[in-house]
């Protein structure tokens, strides 16, 4: 029986876990198995002590074309349910998010429907500016449901609006403009882009990156009491956390903390 190739990579380095996208056939469309295989690499990378950031990329001329539509016809022919629902990409979405590691995402080629929602769920994402984007959903008869929690909080009502109820295709530029993605790079320096920001995240401590996306993630939902509070508390247990010890100490000795030793 011939081995069914695998769609989805995990590599290793240096504390970066680089998940990589590989199904150029269909444009990196979600299909079940690619699905699959890039919940269970996020799911090693998030379990591996060893892994401090995350950079989820693509290979081929398209970064992801969102839902494999031959595989949703299927479907929509035989009736059947999704084996596991939307729910396994809403799973991948929330798990993006609420990681403790930052995920860097590369942007190398257009981007549709729930591909926008794996860059938008990303904490830091970079795209050439070659790139494009489209809400395409609406075209074909449905909704950006799902990848809209995550991206309406990031972007807001007015353009969400927009691009949601017509479809139009918006450039990286605009993109990073609306605050979609991080930035917008010149296709020959996305790559130094992208690893400037890896290598500012190997300095930072390993908790105090998650506290920094935790900061991001629950303070603006909170009330202002509430927040301060919240905040008060959670400041005075980092700054009495071995990390922050290890952090003070390598800076009053004049050199580099424990968790940049490798570097």
């Amino acid at each position: 029986m011939t081995a069914v190739a695998e769609l989805v990579h995990l590599s290793v380095e240096r504390g970066i876990a680089t998940i990589t996208l590989d199904s150029p056939h269909n444009r990196n469309a979600l299909s079940r198995q690619l699905v699959a295989e890039l919940r269970a690499h996020l799911d090693a990378s998030l379990a591996d002590d060893a892994v401090r950031a995350i950079l989820l990329q693509a290979t081929g001329p398209a970064f992801c074309a969102g839902a494999d539509l031959k595989e949703a016809r299927q479907r929509n022919e035989s009736q059947e349910r999704p084996a596991g629902g939307p729910n396994a990409f809403v799973e991948i979405l929330k798990d993006i998010w609420r990681s403790p590691k930052p995920i860097v995402c590369r942007v190398q080629g257009p981007t549709r429907a729930g591909g926008i929602g794996l860059v938008a769920a990303c904490d830091i994402s970079v795209a050439a500016e070659s790139v494009n984007f489209s809400y395409s959903e609406v075209r074909i008869g449905v909704s950006p449901a799902i990848i809209s929690v995550v991206i309406l909080p990031k972007v807001g009502l007015t353009r969400c609006m927009e691009y949601f109820i017509t479809g139009n295709t918006f450039t990286a530029t605009e993109a990073a403009a609306m605050n979609l993605i991080t930035a917008a790079a010149p296709d020959d320096a996305l790559d130094d882009r992208v690893q400037g920001y890896l290598d500012s995240l190997r300095l930072g401590g390993p908790n105090a990156l998650g506290a920094c996306k935790r900061l991001v993630r629950d303070v603006p939902e909170m009330p202002l009491d509430e927040g301060f509070d919240w905040a008060s508390k959670f400041s005075a247990d980092l700054f009495a956390s071995a990390e922050a010890r290890e952090g003070f100490t390598a800076f009053a000795e004049k050199r580099k903390p424990a968790w940049q030793s490798g570097d």
